[in-house]
């Protein structure tokens, strides 16, 4: 049994690739400052003005809106998406690097890394 349960584990071992990379597929707009902004002070108003149901109506409503209005402005941040070797697409805000698409990164926690 006990040998059995070494060969299992070391046919795991084996079978992970440690050298798996994710890859950049594009660049994408980020305006979650935007939309967090406006949300919020959507929520406050509409929680003065309507209770709580002007609260969420009014804060989602301003969160679409301030989404909206930063991309209008031009002041999108930088986001990417990042393609992980099952197929999975996931987008990553990267505020101080710049990458391009075909870029090999590994993702730590919400930022990207070189890879």
């Amino acid at each position: 049994m006990k040998q059995l349960f070494n060969i299992i584990a070391l046919a795991v071992c084996l079978g992970v690739n440690s050298s798996s990379a994710d890859t950049v597929v594009r660049e994408a707009p980020d305006n979650t400052f935007g939309g967090v902004y406006a949300g919020t002070v959507g929520f406050l108003l509409g929680g003065a003005a309507g209770g709580p149901l002007g609260a969420f109506l009014a804060g989602g409503a301003s969160w679409f809106a301030g989404k909206e209005l930063q991309e209008t402005a031009g002041l999108s941040g930088t986001a990417y998406e990042v393609e992980d070797n099952a197929g999975n697409v996931r987008t990553v805000r990267s505020p101080n690097r710049t990458w391009t698409p075909g870029d090999q990164v590994e993702v730590k926690g919400r930022r990207l890394v070189s890879k």
